[in-house]
């Protein structure tokens, strides 16, 4: 039997289009209309379908059983075991293998909200959401049909054939593919591990931007920034401020305000007061240019340093234009206007080369060809030792510089003392060659000169003062490089102080731009006569006053099981639905964790706020205290009974 009854013709009147039969029992449901088998019917746009349903008229209300489907147009369908639809506010409830579809995605759940004038719907009894690429699972979460978005805010699991996101706090938009990381999350492939707190990720494209403590790890390399940006599809990722990249293979660590790494390419390029930290032995070398350059696998790997190259170590330091260096060859080329210095002595010459050993991974020698020139101040005097020749041939003894012969021309000029240090004469001759022994500070223990050694030992009056230093002398003890903060130039020094100065109020502007998204949001969930929205919470008002042109708040808030440490403490001042911050610091409340028999540590969730009031326009404010955990994402407010009316 088909029966087509319409009751009074008003907009939000639920029309039954079919039902095979139809019958009032009192007894068995009082005041309803039962309908059982092919049940249809209609409101505002929507229909629904099941094999029975209670059709409470006066309250414009329907409880479905049985094969239920709530149909919106093209865009929605729920299905489920059960059902509830009051027609009066447009809300719906389901239950009993809830199946949601949208052109975009699927999604399954135990029960579900359907909001049919703000078109939200939402769930708290763990939810599946499958569309073409992607399964998403959360505990719990709201669709907003019309931004075509999800909002997941507990145990959060994004997992497609690639990777695997987690988080407390997620946005999806099916349509773009686009994920809003927030709070502790990670993307896990089997390749690459990605930590964030604030990030972005476009699950059609692959790519993503990360902000606020996030990290992309690698087997074997660790990239740190303000922010990432990241490209799965060609292995690429990019950093800016603060930017820090781990080689733990090759135990080096570059820094800069910009860098790139090529994963497929083994290349990695870093720049803005950039530097690279290797390991050596027990010691480190640092190096700094205007832009480097790492490439190649391990074993082959190749640095090449571009502009104004500096770089420390312990026992040698020295500046170059550019510097080349290949692992392969264990060889490193410190190429235009070279400058070594080791401990004292100053080396100066056309073209350098260190050359290591892969075996030792030590040190091995040193090339300085052409125009060699060593200098080093005199242990006493204001003289200065002094050795010139065309080439220089230098071997290392455990990383220090033991050996050195100087071929061809040389010249020297060498202050001679006993072992009083009393000076004995100065030494000044010509030579076709010369080999020193040094001690383990790179001082000479022995000289001595082959071939055509023609000069003499002077005493001190006897050697004017335009005599004792030979031509081609310089002396630039004022560059030298003592620390390894000294590899950056002033202009590197100031460009990294305006980054980083900017980086720190660029974090403070996003997280106050975060906090009060947040809080606005919370804030719009406020229904009348309600003081709690969100998580419930403990807490106090100890002190609020508003003296001098000074509002002072103190007392203590916290959610049971939660690290206070982890858990920001906002206090607020509501007037017409507008938010003002108060200036907040964290107080130990030891008396708190004691008072409540906590057997976890409770001190850090005391809190002391002030504001200055005559800043804030005239009006009745109420205050308020919102909590947010940054572990579990886990959010509160509650609105006090404290209020201020500022004349």
């Amino acid at each position: 039997m088909n029966i087509a009854f319409v009751f009074a013709q008003k907009a939000k009147t639920i029309v039954i289009e079919n039902s095979d039969f139809s019958d009032i029992n009192q007894f068995e449901v009082p005041d309803a209309l039962l309908l059982t088998g092919n049940v249809r019917l209609s409101h505002d746009g929507a229909i629904m379908t099941c094999n029975k349903a209670y059709y409470y008229q006066k309250e414009n209300y329907i409880k479905a059983f049985g094969d239920v489907q709530m149909v919106q147009g093209d865009t929605l369908y729920l299905n489920s075991k059960y059902a509830e639809y009051n027609g009066n506010i447009k809300k719906a409830f389901a239950a009993g293998n809830v199946v949601m579809t949208s052109p975009e995605s699927t999604m399954t759940t135990d029960t579900i909200h359907f909001d049919r004038n703000t078109q939200e719907a939402y769930f708290n009894s763990n939810g599946t959401i499958v569309n073409k690429n992607n399964t998403l699972k959360s505990k719990a979460g709201r669709y907003y049909l019309k931004e075509k978005k999800y909002q997941f805010l507990s145990a959060v699991e994004l997992k497609n054939t690639e990777y695997t996101i987690k988080t407390n706090h997620l946005d999806y938009k099916t349509t773009q593919g686009n994920s809003d990381l927030k709070g502790p999350s990670t993307i896990v492939s089997k390749e690459t591990f990605i930590y964030t707190e604030n990030g972005h990720y476009n699950s059609k494209n692959n790519t993503g931007h990360f902000l606020q403590k996030s990290y992309i790890k690698y087997k074997d390399r660790l990239i740190e920034g303000d922010s990432l940006y990241y490209d799965r599809k060609i292995e690429y990722a990019s950093g800016t401020n603060n930017v820090k990249i781990t080689d733990s293979i090759n135990k080096a660590i570059i820094k800069g305000h910009y860098g790139e790494v090529f994963k497929q390419k083994d290349s990695v390029y870093m720049t803005k007061h950039a530097s690279i930290r290797y390991k050596v032995e027990n010691d480190s070398m640092f190096v700094h240019a205007k832009k480097l350059y790492l490439t190649g696998k391990t074993g082959e790997r190749i640095v090449i340093g571009q502009k104004n190259v500096r770089f420390f170590k312990t026992d040698l330091s020295g500046k170059c234009d550019s510097i080349h260096s290949d692992q392969k060859r264990a060889l490193t080329q410190l190429i235009g206007k070279p400058i070594l210095w080791n401990f004292e002595n100053q080396l100066t010459g056309d073209v350098m080369h260190l050359i290591g050993d892969n075996k030792t991974e030590k040190l091995d020698s040193l090339k300085v060809l052409n125009n060699t020139f060593i200098i080093s101040k005199d242990t006493i005097g204001e003289g200065f030792n002094q050795i010139k020749g065309l080439n220089l041939y230098g071997k290392f003894l455990e990383n220090k510089l033991h050996e050195v012969d100087v071929i061809k021309n040389t010249e020297v000029v060498y202050y001679m003392r006993n072992d009083k240090n009393e000076l004995i004469g100065i030494n000044k001759n010509l030579s076709s060659k010369i080999n020193m022994i040094m001690d383990d500070k790179s001082k000479v223990e022995t000289i001595t000169f082959f071939n055509n050694v023609d000069g003499d030992i002077y005493p001190e009056k006897d050697l004017p003062e335009n005599a004792r230093k030979l031509r081609g002398f310089v002396w630039r003890g004022d560059e030298r490089i003592k620390t390894k903060e000294d590899i950056f130039p002033e202009d590197e020094v100031e460009l990294d102080k305006k980054i980083v100065e900017e980086s720190k109020a660029n974090f403070e502007e996003q997280k106050n731009k975060q906090e009060a998204a947040d809080i606005n949001q919370i804030i719009s969930k406020i229904k009348p006569n309600e003081t709690l929205v969100g998580q419930s919470f403990i807490g106090n008002i100890d002190e609020f006053k508003n003296s001098n042109n000074l509002i002072k708040v103190s007392g203590w808030a916290f959610f049971s099981n939660q690290s206070p440490s982890k858990t920001r403490i906002i206090i607020v001042l509501l007037n017409d639905g507008k938010t003002t911050k108060l200036n907040v610091q964290k107080a130990t409340r030891p008396d708190v964790t004691a008072a409540f028999k906590l057997d976890y540590n409770n001190d850090d969730c005391g809190f002391n706020a002030t504001i200055d009031s005559s800043k804030l326009k005239k009006g009745t404010y109420q205050l308020a205290v919102y909590l947010k955990n940054e572990e579990t994402n886990k959010e509160g407010l509650i609105l006090t009974d404290k209020t201020l009316n500022k004349q």
